[in-house]
């Protein structure tokens, strides 16, 4: 399967704006992105002003660059988004990509990025209501429990979770950091999702095709 193996810190200036894909290092001083918030390249800080369309689109790649997606799985998600009856097409789409379970280990503090949390789900490291799942895709739901497996507990980003998170857990979910445990509460409202994003700019762009 295809996947992205350059500079992360690129994709963060290439769309403006923080992602959040070096877990830690996105907080600190040496962030690439507080120290040259312009697109790579020798022509990004002379770029011209970009058009309707090119604001969709680099929103849209915001939004999917940010959640670790390719294209197709994107999009998949976006059809299903729109295909809900009565909710906001976009919102819908931020809820899904909110409950994977890759994104909700990143929340819970069980990786301190999304990439590193998703690498954890691929080795089984995470249970879902005490049983392994290791598809980052899963979607979690209301009342499910989720845990670091027994025998991985003794891993060092896991040990750290236990002197306290690295950033605020959102208020849809529960952490008990000590039994290194989360509960889903609810799901995800709109104001819960720190990531600045224009989801309605992503709807314009997929109406259009």
């Amino acid at each position: 399967m295809a996947k992205y193996t350059g500079s992360v810190c690129r994709l963060c200036r290439r769309e403006g704006a923080k992602l959040f894909l070096k877990g830690d290092r996105c907080y600190s001083g040496k962030c690439s992105f507080n120290k040259r918030p312009v697109p790579p390249g020798q022509h990004g800080q002379g770029r011209r002003k970009m058009s309707e369309y090119g604001l969709q689109l680099r929103e849209k790649q915001k939004m999917r660059r940010a959640y670790g997606l390719l294209e197709n799985q994107f999009r998949t998600y976006f059809d299903k988004a729109r295909r809900q009856k009565g909710v906001n097409t976009g919102e819908a789409l931020l809820q899904m990509l909110e409950t994977r379970l890759d994104n909700v280990a990143y929340r819970l503090g069980f990786g301190e990025s999304r990439p590193q949390a998703r690498q954890l789900v691929l080795h089984g490291h995470i249970l879902v209501n005490g049983r392994k799942v290791n598809i980052p895709s899963y979607l979690v739901s209301p009342g499910d429990t989720i845990s670091v497996k027994e025998s991985s507990r003794d891993i060092e980003v896991f040990k750290s979770l236990r002197e306290g998170p690295s950033h605020t857990v959102p208020k849809w979910l529960e952490l008990n950091a000590d039994a290194l445990e989360g509960k889903i509460l609810q799901k995800p409202e709109r104001d819960d999702i720190d990531l600045t994003l224009s989801e309605h700019l992503v709807v314009e762009y997929y109406s259009k095709l």
